[in-house]
This record gives structure tokens, sequence and C-alpha cells, in this order.
């Protein structure tokens, strides 16, 4: 199937590795010009190195800090100048600190909305003047099953998180009449460094092996496995396409049948 997508430029921060990284190749193998970001530059241009390789797309590295506005300004002004501005912005951040309410400080509040919130407020606020001038663009927020079925130890993100899907839902309807659409998309357990932080915490709390913990976690999806970032990436390409011009406003689940609400 031919998404449309050729040509066309991505952002996808947080993408030295992870669901960021498994998102940007599935982007890159669809035809598109891929910027990624991340704060370890040596982590970055590892994965440059990967993607460029194994798709044969143009990948530009820019380190920055999701928490710090002038290096994600920075980001939108190098990706512009060297691939020619963002038409799909794909919205991912590493985690916020683990902890209950009680073990939290108020700049472990201030640091987390930084993170998960103000840092999608300022690219967002970056990409979309091009998008409006050409009546096209794709916003796409990738958040957490925390948004529908909070998770014990991670109030940081089961607070913070549910921002993102206010500010998704409100640009949906105000960008509408410019071509942008705007979606979100909840991921369950993917296998990544911080489902694996998850699962060592766990056998670390009940005396299991990482191996026992890692079971017993995936019996809770109806699936029986983790998902793969790459599964991740195949949803966000499939919003960003002409396939899904009509898809806007919605917060899109990818989590094998983990999260048990209907809605």
């Amino acid at each position: 199937m031919d998404l449309g997508l050729r040509g066309k430029v991505a952002l996808v921060t947080a993408a030295s590795k992870g669901i960021g990284l498994g998102t940007a190749k599935v982007l890159a193998r669809e035809g598109m010009k891929v910027a990624i970001s991340s704060r370890s530059a040596v982590n970055l241009e590892k994965a440059r190195t990967l993607l460029a390789t194994e798709t044969g797309s143009e990948i530009l590295a820019v380190a920055a800090d999701m928490t710090v506005r002038e290096d994600l300004e920075r980001l939108i002004e190098t990706t512009s100048s060297k691939l020619g501005g963002v038409d799909v912005l794909v919205y991912n951040t590493g985690p916020p600190k683990p902890g209950t309410f009680a073990e939290l400080t108020y700049a472990d509040w201030e640091e987390a909305t930084k993170l998960l919130l103000l840092s999608a407020v300022t690219l967002t606020q970056a990409v979309t003047p091009r998008m409006k001038s050409r009546n096209w663009g794709r916003l796409i927020y990738i958040t957490s099953l925390t948004l529908k079925q909070p998770v014990a130890n991670l109030v940081l993100s089961n607070t913070v998180r549910l921002g993102i899907a206010g500010l998704s839902k409100s640009l949906s309807r105000e960008f509408a009449p410019y071509g942008i659409t705007s979606n979100g998309i909840i991921q369950g357990y993917v296998r990544t460094d911080r489902t694996l932080q998850l699962v060592e915490e766990r056998a670390s709390k009940t005396g299991a092996s990482v191996e026992e913990a890692y079971k017993e976690m995936a019996k809770s999806i109806p699936l029986g496995r983790y998902g793969e970032p790459e599964e991740v990436g195949s949803l966000a390409a499939f919003i960003a396409s002409e396939k899904a011009a009509y898809l806007t406003g919605g917060m899109f689940t990818v989590d094998g049948g983990l999260i048990s609400s209907v809605f």
C-alpha cells in the first residue's frame, strides 16, 4: 500500500532507541526524509547510521534535550534548513521519574511538565506555521497507557501525560481548516529499555527473577507478549499517510488488548 509519504519530512523526537527509533525506521522505509533527536549525541549517531544503512533514506540527527526550549528551537531550525521543514511531527519522549506522590518533590513535577507537556507545546508552535502555509501537516503525539489506566509508582506519567490528550484534541479542531490533522497514540507495554526497567523493579520488589517477572507482566496482555517498537511506528505511518486524511482528534491504542476500558 502506497501511503503517499515519499519525499515528505518527518521529525521524530527521542529516537535514538526504543519506540522513537522504531517509528523513524518505519517512516524512513516509506521514503520519508527523517530528522531524529535525542539527548545523547553518541546514541543518536549510532541510530542515524543504522537508519541510513537499513533504509537508504536521508537521515538528519540533531542532539536536543526535550526539557530545554532552546534545544527544541534549534532542532526545528536545523531540520528546516537541512531538510526543508517538517511535514510530520512525531512527538515522543523518554519517561519521567518513577515514584509515588509522597516520594516526589515539586522540582520533579516541574521537570515532568517540561518533559511531557511543554516540550510538545514548543515543538508544535514551531512546526505549525509552515504546515498552515502549505495546507498540509500531521501532528502525532505518542503517549502511554497511563492516559487510560494509571500505573502504580508512575504518578508523574499518570498525571502530566493527560495534558497531551487535551492538547491534541484542541489542535485537531483549530487546525482542521488548514489540512492539518492531530492525533495521539496510546502505547502499551513495548519492548524498550523503559519496560525492562519496570520488569526489573517488579522483580526486585517480589523477589522473582527478571525472566519470571517478565512472564508475569506479559500474562496481563491478551496477546501474551510485549509489542515491538516498529508496531507503534506502523500505526504512526498510517496516521501520517494520505489514507488517514479523515482521521483527526483521535487517540489510537496499540497495546495487545491490555487496556480494559471500552473507550
